[in-house]
């Protein structure tokens, strides 16, 4: 089950009161005040883990509370502080402040972490209230409250390469043929109701260029409003460097005008913000297997024009696979070349 969304509430741990006590003991003969402080409350710590991928267990839990600290004890005996809690979330997960809807975090790495919720301080006992000319005091405090608060999560895949293109175009089919993804395929709109992952791996072992290829459920006209899946998945695109956009030439999508089909898709992703339309894109002629030679053709036109990549591909012969995942490759490796030089130059 692929969850990218989840409303949790945290609360970290009270701090532990502080003590009023007096010492009394046999052979003492000053005895004085010797109340402990309380301990500190538990905080409330969210952490990014590549072992997750979705934010499913949020779902049936989404209340999560920290361990107060204990109360301070005569003796000078401060309290124990509270256990803290760690919550794991999928790297790309947003954390969003659901009163205010401010953006407090965003996981982009493995083993990233943010304090949610910081636990409450312990109060003082009254020992520490003693001075020269107030030797007995009677004044303790109590522990303060932890932080309490109800945070909105967004998942956003991290992938280098997104699929994208109307719904039985053929994305699934070629995930599952460039990749070990095995996404659910069949010959009817919105087969995909979730973003598949799959790693694809290119060259020999000297030279290998491995990246994340997310195939993104099918958009159609109005998905920037809700339409269809609508802004469900649109956002899972934000973080990718290249787009594949397939355009299926044959006749079985019962769309006659492919030039249409690639202004509906570029709309949608311009409308949807986030510069999607100004992300690089490589157009894939899709099903050529079964080609409609006058959708190719008009196809080719508009790619020369809008001077776009076009690689015509059939996932079920194979036609074509090698050379586009070779330009995949070859777009990915230029980007991170490009950021590695961005990050040297940078002071």
């Amino acid at each position: 089950m692929f969850i990218d969304e989840a409303k949790i509430r945290v609360k970290a741990g009270d701090g532990g009161n502080g003590c009023m006590a007096f010492r009394r003991e046999k052979f003492v003969p000053r005895g004085g005040p010797s109340g402990g402080d309380g301990g500190k409350g538990g905080d409330i710590v969210m952490e990014s883990s590549e072992r997750h991928n979705t934010l499913v267990h949020f779902r049936f839990n989404p209340e999560h509370t920290a361990q107060r600290g204990r109360h301070g004890e005569g003796s000078n005996k401060t309290g124990r502080d509270g256990d803290g809690i760690v919550l794991k979330v999928p790297v790309g997960t947003i954390v969003f402040d659901d009163e205010t809807g401010d953006k407090l975090f965003e996981f982009t790495q493995p083993d990233q972490s943010f304090v949610i919720a910081r636990g409450g301080r312990g109060g003082r006992g009254n020992a520490r209230f003693a001075t020269s000319v107030h030797q007995a005091p009677r004044e303790h405090e109590e522990g303060r409250p932890g932080e309490e608060h109800v945070y909105r999560l967004e998942l956003k895949l991290l992938a280098d390469v997104g699929l994208v293109g109307y719904p039985n175009v053929g994305k699934s089919t070629l995930i599952s043929r460039i990749s070990a993804a095995r996404p659910k395929i069949a010959d009817y709109p919105f087969t995909t109701l979730e973003p598949n992952l799959g790693v694809v791996a290119v060259g020999d072992a000297k030279s290998e260029v491995s990246f994340v290829v997310a195939d993104i459920p099918g958009l159609i006209e109005g998905a920037h409003t809700g339409a269809g899946l609508g802004t469900q998945f649109l956002r899972h695109i934000e973080r990718t460097r290249l787009l594949v956009h397939l355009v299926d030439v044959s006749d079985s999508s019962g769309r006659p005008d492919v030039t249409k089909d690639v202004e509906v898709i570029l709309g949608e992703l311009g409308s949807f913000g986030a510069h999607l339309d100004e992300k690089p894109m490589i157009m894939a002629a899709s099903k050529i297997d079964a080609v409609n030679k006058d959708k190719l053709a008009a196809l080719k036109r508009y790619c020369k024009k809008h001077k776009l990549k076009l690689y015509e591909i059939s996932a079920v012969t194979g036609k074509g696979i090698e050379e586009l995942k070779y330009a995949m490759a070859e777009e990915v490796q230029k980007f991170r070349e490009r950021e590695l030089s961005e990050a040297v130059e940078k002071p």
